[in-house]
């Protein structure tokens, strides 16, 4: 287990996961909560590699905040195939208060146990990480 500076711990699950998804390619996303009784991020849900973009985004609740891993394939303009890995931080309007907070202050320091993330997004609501912003962002 791994302690962060906000006192958040975070499960060796989802390291392990983050590198199958990074080096293996056996997931094609990862969804993370922090348990707040238990002050500890882990693993709520995964994705297949042969899982879409929208899939992944009708898996983070409306109204609650998370964090999110996305292994996002792309070709360029100069027609070769690439991947690069999102980090996403989502906290909608909807979410409470105290829930954005601790997600804020913990963002930081997990990302960090994270060794391999290329870009980072936070989104508010599903316009702010459609399709269009992420190949925006990975060009």
């Amino acid at each position: 287990m791994a302690n962060s500076s906000s006192g958040m711990a975070v499960h060796d699950d989802c390291k392990l996961k983050f590198l199958e998804l990074k080096a293996k390619r056996n997931h094609r996303f990862i969804v993370f909560k922090i348990d707040e009784k238990i002050q500890q991020v882990a693993v709520e849900k995964i994705g297949s590699p042969t899982s879409t973009y929208q899939e992944f985004t009708n898996s983070l609740p409306a109204d609650e905040c998370r964090y999110a891993v996305f292994d996002f394939d792309f070709t360029t303009d100069e027609n070769c195939q690439k991947s690069k890995i999102f980090f996403i931080a989502w906290a909608p309007d909807t979410s409470r208060v105290r829930s954005k907070m601790l997600y804020a202050s913990s963002k930081d320091r997990f990302k960090r146990e994270l060794d391999g993330i290329q870009v980072e997004l936070q989104a508010t609501d599903p316009s702010e990480m459609s399709l269009d912003i992420v190949k925006g962002r990975a060009l």
